[in-house]
C-alpha cells in the first residue's frame, strides 16, 4: 500500500500541516480498526483515506480522516494534501468532488498548484466563556463562539496576535472541555503585511496537542472575521512551530480555503493491512 505524506497549506517542504493521504483502489473502505490503527502508526494530526466513486453522480472519491485518536468529520489540510497527490498522479484534472462525513466537498487544482476548497461554513453562535477556559489558556479570553457540529470546536478570541503566539496552555485542562478543540485567535498586528488575522489550534482531546495548520478552523474564522473587517477574503496566519497561511473567501453558507502543498514522502506498507 502507497502512503504519501504531504506538507499542506505551504509552499515549502518542513513547514504548514503534514498529512498522510492513502489512495485505496477498490470500496468499501476497510474496517474502522484498521483505519485507526494506520492512522495512530502514522501519528500525523491526520491521516486521509480515499476511494474512487465510479457509480456516484455527485462525487468521484469518498474520503475520511482520522487522527492518531479518532475519526474526524471534517478536515481541510488532509482534504487539501488529497487533492494535490490525486492531481500529481493524473487523477484529477481541475475539480475534483469528495464525497464526506459533513456532505460533499469541492477542490480545484490552479495550474501553479494551487488547491481551493469549498467547504460548508461553521455555523458561529456566541456563547458564554466557559469556566476554566482562561486559566487553561493562560490569556484574557474577549469572546467565545461555539462552531457547530461538523467542526466540533470553541473559538477564543484573545486581546492581540502577541497573546496568540505566546500562549502555553494548559493541554489535561484543555481536554477537559466539551469541544474537539479550541482554536484561539486575534486580529494581526500592525506591522503584519501578509494576513489579517492569526490563530492557533488545540485539539488534546482528539489526540493533537497543537494542529500546526487547521482547516476546518477557517471555515469558522472565516464568518468569525469577515464581518470585523469589511471584507470577504481574507488571509489567516496559524502561529504553530512550522507556520502556514490560509487564504479564505466567505460565500455565505460556503467558505472556500485555498492554500499550495508539497510531497515530502512517498512510501510503500510492507505490513499486512
Amino acid at each position: 500500500m502507497r502512503i504519501r505524506t504531504v506538507d499542506a497549506f505551504t509552499d515549502r517542504p518542513f513547514a504548514g500541516n503534514p498529512a498522510a493521504v492513502v489512495l485505496l483502489e477498490d470500496g468499501p473502505f476497510p474496517g474502522d480498526d484498521r483505519l485507526q490503527r494506520l492512522a495512530a502508526e502514522l501519528n500525523l494530526s491526520e491521516t486521509a483515506y480515499a476511494h474512487p466513486l465510479p457509480d456516484d453522480p455527485g462525487a468521484d472519491w469518498a474520503l475520511r480522516w482520522f487522527t492518531p485518536r479518532t475519526e474526524v468529520d471534517m478536515c481541510g489540510h488532509a482534504t487539501l494534501a488529497t487533492a494535490h497527490v490525486l492531481h500529481a498522479d493524473g487523477r484529477a484534472r481541475g475539480r475534483v468532488r469528495f464525497r464526506a462525513r459533513c456532505g460533499v466537498l469541492t477542490a480545484v487544482t490552479a495550474p501553479d498548484g494551487t488547491v481551493t476548497l469549498d467547504f460548508p461554513t461553521a455555523p458561529l453562535s456566541p456563547v458564554p466563556v466557559p469556566e476554566g477556559l482562561a486559566a487553561a489558556l493562560g490569556a484574557k479570553v474577549l469572546s467565545a463562539h461555539d462552531t457547530g457540529p461538523h467542526v466540533g470546536d470553541l473559538v477564543a478570541e484573545l486581546p492581540d496576535a502577541q497573546t496568540v503566539r505566546e500562549l502555553a496552555p494548559d493541554a489535561a485542562a484543555l481536554e477537559r472541555l466539551p469541544h474537539r478543540g479550541v482554536i484561539v485567535t486575534a486580529r494581526a498586528g500592525t506591522d503584519d503585511a501578509d494576513h489579517d488575522f492569526v490563530s492557533r489550534f488545540f485539539g488534546p482531546a482528539v489526540g493533537i496537542p497543537e494542529d500546526p495548520v487547521t482547516g476546518s478552523a477557517h471555515t469558522a474564522l472565516a464568518p468569525f472575521w469577515s464581518p470585523r473587517l469589511g471584507r470577504d477574503t481574507l488571509t489567516g496566519r496559524q502561529l504553530s512551530a512550522r507556520g502556514g497561511l490560509v487564504r479564505t473567501t466567505l460565500r455565505g453558507e460556503r467558505t472556500e480555503l485555498a492554500g499550495r502543498a508539497v510531497t515530502m514522502l512517498d512510501a510503500e506498507l510492507r505490513a499486512e493491512f
